[in-house]
């Protein structure tokens, strides 16, 4: 009998300590909110920098694939260059102004940070998450474009030097090629959000809206094909990569907030976590 009290106490403590834990969940304040965010978003960026290093045999086997598909279309660049460049002239102005805009880093930062101010105030959990992935996933694909332009220094289709032309650690916007920094920040807007939302039509017409800086790049002339479909595929990869990493992290906050309790009968004894 006195187990049974004991065990009945300990949980009975347990029950208290968790459940004040998850009222003070519900009570967090806007500040509280925005630092866990900012702590999200830096484990994030951390976690897409550092799956590389724990990546398994499918994994290899893809990132071969995507090399593979690149070295391929890099034979065509300049063909499939001049048929886009070719398709411009007939080409909606308004799709033209449109993919500039939504690519472009200020407006791109705008829609981001609407996105994630609303969550943030409203204490909106699905436009929280998908505020903290868009950044997290900005700040990870910028790096890396950043680092890669000037590195490779790849010329652009409208220097009419070739798309084998590379002047490395180059300074000139002319040669900041590769990759596209309007088809990552597009797509990456354009994935996150796609993300939320199970309808197939939905997903397909946000992902429409992300070709279009894509695409109007290529008839611009100031992108290759390998440039925005490079950008395209490091958007989704990082991504997905953090979107795993922040349903993790929701899923362990989850087990943390378990209220249990003890029901104790006439030679018995439960134990009931609610959640």
């Amino acid at each position: 009998m006195k187990i049974i009290i004991a065990i009945a106490i300990l949980f009975a403590f347990i029950d208290f300590k968790v459940s004040a834990q998850e009222s003070n969940q519900q009570k967090e304040t806007t500040l509280q909110l925005l630092k866990e965010d900012c702590l999200l978003i830096l484990g994030g960026v951390k976690y897409a920098y550092t799956q590389p290093f724990k990546w398994e045999k499918d994994d290899f086997l893809t990132a071969g694939g995507i090399v593979a598909g690149t070295a391929l279309m890099y034979i065509y660049d300049e063909q499939t260059s001049e048929y886009f460049v070719n398709q411009s002239e007939g080409a909606p102005q308004m799709l033209k102004e449109f993919g500039w805009y939504y690519g472009s880093p200020q407006n791109f930062f705008m829609i981001s940070a609407g996105i994630y101010g609303y969550g943030l105030f409203a204490k909106d959990e699905a436009f929280r998450h998908t505020g903290v992935l868009i950044i997290s996933s900005a700040v990870a694909t910028g790096l890396i474009q950043t680092i890669s332009k000037n590195a490779f220094g790849r010329a652009r289709p409208s220097q009419d030097v070739g798309s084998r032309e590379f002047k490395f650690m180059s300074k000139e916007s002319g040669y900041h090629s590769f990759p596209s920094g309007h088809s990552i920040l597009s797509f990456t807007a354009s994935h996150a959000i796609a993300k939320q939302f199970e309808n197939i039509w939905v997903k397909g017409g946000i992902y429409a809206v992300g070709l279009i800086a894509p695409v109007s790049r290529l008839w611009e002339g100031a992108h290759w094909l390998t440039d925005v479909t490079l950008g395209m595929v490091l958007s989704v990869v990082i991504v997905d990569g953090i979107d795993n990493f922040l349903q993790e992290k929701k899923e362990s906050n989850k087990e943390k907030l378990i209220n249990w309790n003890v029901n104790i009968g006439v030679g018995s004894i439960g134990l009931r976590g609610t959640f």
